[in-house]
């Protein structure tokens, strides 16, 4: 009863806020004489997002897939980016520079060669949501990689410790707080990425749905995508965080 009296406490602003705001958009819609077609009811959207004709699941699987698919990619590439810059200087003057590129390139312009190059697909999705949230992986990684007290470098240094241990042992427990805050980041970067990649070439997915309901002036469908597409982030999110508190509960004083 008092973790339930907690998390009331904590969220309670929270969901008055959607409350309100809700109440507001239904006011707005039902007494402004706004159009189905311009602004769609709260109700409206809400018969939306269990509309049989659309198909959601196969959409939902797809989106989902992308996304969990393009963060996974992310987090290892990044990671790995990220030790390679740790560990020598060689490769960081090398990488950095490179990488700032492309993070730089416009990722919206890129998405139509990943059509020319794979065509159709999930994996295309994948990469592009991957390329737009790996950049803040690497950087929170050799940061954290990078800032260790000189006195325990100092330490492993004494027991001559190989270079890899010190990185085993002191590095990377070190930097671990600044590559889980660096995937929450990741987490909604995914998300954009993968719905990017399936406005510009898909044929199935949430956003493959907001396109398609262009033509039909179906705003109502529209919105039941935008709402499913928020539930997949904030569960991915949502997991980020609860990885955070089982392997570095103290990560949360490093966002």
């Amino acid at each position: 009863m008092t973790k339930f009296a907690s998390l009331s406490r904590q969220y309670w602003p929270t969901v008055a806020l959607f409350a309100f705001l809700l109440a507001c958009w239904q006011l707005a819609v039902s007494l402004g004489g706004i159009r189905e077609y311009l602004l769609p009811s709260p109700l409206a959207v809400w018969n939306a997002l269990w509309h049989g004709e659309i198909g959601w699941s196969q959409h939902l699987w797809a989106t989902t897939l992308e996304i969990i698919g393009a963060f996974v990619l992310a987090a290892v590439v990044g990671v790995a980016l990220g030790v390679a810059i740790a560990w020598s200087p060689l490769i960081a003057n090398a990488l950095v520079p490179f990488l700032v590129f492309v993070n730089t390139l416009p990722k919206v312009a890129i998405a139509p060669l990943f059509l020319i190059w794979m065509g159709y697909g999930i994996f295309p999705n994948m990469l592009m949501g991957a390329l737009i949230g790996f950049f803040p992986v690497v950087i929170n990684t050799a940061v954290g990689l990078s800032q260790v007290e000189a006195d325990m470098l100092d330490l492993g240094r004494v027991f001559n410790a190989p270079k890899w241990k010190i990185f085993a042992k002191i590095r990377i427990p070190n930097a671990l707080p600044y590559i889980l805050s660096a995937l929450k980041i990741t987490a909604t970067a995914a998300v954009v990425g993968a719905i990017v990649g399936e406005f510009v070439a898909s044929q199935k997915g949430l956003g493959y749905v907001i396109t398609t309901t262009q033509s039909s002036m179906n705003t109502a469908v529209a919105f039941a995508a935008l709402i499913w597409i928020s539930i997949v982030g904030l569960l991915l999110y949502g997991a980020v965080v609860l990885l955070a508190q089982l392997w570095a509960p103290w990560a949360e004083g490093v966002d």
